[in-house]
């Protein structure tokens, strides 16, 4: 039965607004597009504008005389003192880490003695603080008044035990134990199947970790122990406690003598933020050079 021209006139009426819209209705250059407003960001960022122009202020007018800094930036007590930190810092870390890859190879031994050694190792230097280390070794001729080898050597143990070699000792083994468990992590990141194909070939094991286990694991390793040497820089400030002539002590030295406390805790801070900035800078380089074969299977994806 054809339409009527009652319902004809109905179809007309519904579809007749669809009809009366533009062609261009939907198309999304008639909408303006309005940014998200970040108010939270906008008060934080206000804030720590506010909270640096106050800090700025406050080292500006405050009684301190900038020239005092100036002067002794390059003072020669102080220069001693940044040679001293430099110094215990490298040799303290290089002991640190001939200990953590040898307790850390230790640890994964099969052998249960060399396996609990490790452990033992790691759960007392680790345990103990810097500080309190650091005054035991000072003070070992307490304990042990000579230190000698029938035959070899008989010495005072005080004669030996000098303010470096305490502070060597001291935060040497203790970085060896934290050390310890960064070489452990990055050796256990390595493949099983590497080891078993090393052992395939006939490698033996210690050829197998010095040429197909280290320098895989070296990229989990460099970026903590690269940390590690930062933070060992500052940290052998604590040595002056046992009165070696590291930076920090040598700060504290004209300070008491010219009063000019603040001044001379700014200029060893400078220094520090030197050291740090250059060391933050090789261990960026070192990173990239360990970690340029996953930079490449990165860029390839």
């Amino acid at each position: 039965m054809p339409p009527s021209n009652t319902d004809l006139a109905g179809v007309s009426a519904i579809s007749a607004p669809q009809s009366a819209l533009p062609a261009d209705a939907y198309k999304i250059a008639h909408y303006t597009i309005v940014p998200r407003r970040h108010y939270g960001r906008i008060l934080a960022t206000v804030l720590i504008l506010a909270v640096l122009a106050a800090l700025i202020r406050a080292f500006a007018v405050g009684d301190i005389e900038w020239r005092y800094v100036g002067l002794f930036l390059t003072a020669p007590a102080i220069m001693t003192g940044l040679a001293n930190t430099i110094l215990l810092a490298i040799c303290a870390m290089l002991l640190g880490v001939v200990l953590g890859v040898l307790f850390a190879v230790m640890r994964l031994s099969k052998n249960p003695v060399l396996s609990t050694v490790a452990k033992l190792y790691v759960w007392l230097f680790r345990g103990a603080p810097a500080l309190l280390q650091l005054l035991i070794w000072f003070n070992l001729a307490l304990i042990f008044p000579r230190i000698a080898f029938p035959g070899l050597f008989d010495l005072r143990t005080v004669d030996v035990m000098t303010p470096f070699v305490a502070g060597l000792l001291g935060l040497g083994i203790q970085q060896g134990a934290y050390t310890s468990e960064v070489v452990r992590a990055g050796l256990l990141s390595v493949d099983r199947g590497q080891y078993e194909a090393a052992q395939a070939i006939g490698m033996t094991r210690l050829r197998m970790l010095r040429r197909i286990v280290m320098p895989q694991a070296m990229r989990v390793i460099v970026p903590p122990v690269g940390n590690e040497f930062i933070g060992m820089v500052k940290l052998t400030s604590l040595a002056s406690v046992i009165q070696y002539s590291e930076m920090l002590h040598a700060a504290q030295t004209i300070y008491y003598a010219n009063s000019r406390v603040l001044e001379l805790l700014i200029v060893a801070s400078i220094w520090y933020l030197v050291i740090v900035s250059v060391l933050s800078f090789g261990q960026s380089f070192v990173e990239r050079y360990f970690g340029r074969g996953v930079a490449a299977v990165r860029h390839s994806l």
